[in-house]
């Protein structure tokens, strides 16, 4: 191929001409774009000293100054874009396709993703809580975007889905100061009921962790084939719940071998279907 020198002199005098006035657009993109990033990063560090300062979740804040963050930038680099001459309306519909694409090949993860923005902005929970949901119970270390991190009281690492989380039911044992004990303590109908109610009154009363307001209540909770089943309900703080738990039990048994009072043991009821069967 032969090379004719007044071509190469055209072409390079014709891209000098364009590289001349085209450069004040060029400059003046780059020049948005450097102090556009600076001015990012200016914006989302005082955002987020303000949050901090206001004592926002630690998770929120950081969820909150992220999205704003990519935000400024994919606003940025549209402005760039536009500056520079490009058709912003192509790019944005090809953005949009993009997008609806990706969603519906990510349905679960948007819907964790859903789930976690709901979990952050109502606090049906906090870093801390002992929590129970989706069959899983334990004390949440961690709260992200997707998922959910507890650790189990065996001291094992559960993840939840954000998603299923929110979207069931969850029982929060740190939300309230004070807790309730549900017992259930079994007598037999040879036992005088008055009796055994004083003396786990009594064992209640002489535990300075049981609370006195409310009130711990003793009643009969269910006549059985085998048993008079009484409900013991004494109140305690939170921080002393399992203790008092334990300790109730253990003190009305010893309470109750002191005064010759037999625990009735459970028994398992049959039906006439199965005695017929096991005959």
């Amino acid at each position: 191929m032969k090379i004719i020198p007044e071509q190469v002199t055209d072409y390079a005098s014709h891209f000098i001409k364009v590289l001349i006035d085209y450069s004040p657009r060029l400059i003046s993109a780059f020049l948005i774009l450097f102090v556009g990033l600076y001015a990012i990063r200016l914006i989302n560090r005082f955002i987020r000293k303000i949050m901090i300062k206001r004592n926002l979740e630690p998770t929120l804040t950081k969820f909150l100054a992220d999205l704003l963050l990519w935000s400024l930038r994919v606003l940025l680099f549209v402005t760039f874009i536009s500056k520079l001459g490009i058709e912003t309306s192509s790019f944005v519909a090809i953005l949009g396709a993009m997008g609806l694409a990706v969603g519906l090949s990510l349905q679960g993860s948007l819907s964790n993703f859903a789930g976690g923005v709901l979990i952050i902005l109502f606090k049906p929970f906090k870093v801390g809580d002992f929590i129970e949901g989706q069959g899983v119970s334990g004390t949440v270390c961690e709260i992200q975007i997707f998922i959910t991190k507890l650790i189990t009281t065996n001291n094992q690492t559960v993840f939840i889905p954000n998603g299923s989380l929110s979207n069931g039911n969850i029982i929060n044992y740190s939300m309230e100061k004070i807790r309730r004990a549900d017992l259930t303590i079994a007598i037999s109908y040879e036992t005088n009921i008055k009796e055994a109610k004083d003396i786990i009154i009594a064992v209640l009363k002489n535990n300075p962790k049981v609370l006195l307001t409310p009130a711990p209540d003793v009643s009969v909770k269910s006549l059985t084939d085998s048993s008079i089943q009484l409900a013991v309900r004494p109140w305690a703080n939170r921080e002393d719940f399992w203790g008092v738990y334990a300790d109730t039990l253990q003190n009305c048994k010893q309470a109750f071998d002191n005064a010759g009072i037999i625990i009735q043991p459970y028994v398992k009821e049959f039906s006439k279907k199965n005695e017929i069967t096991n005959s």
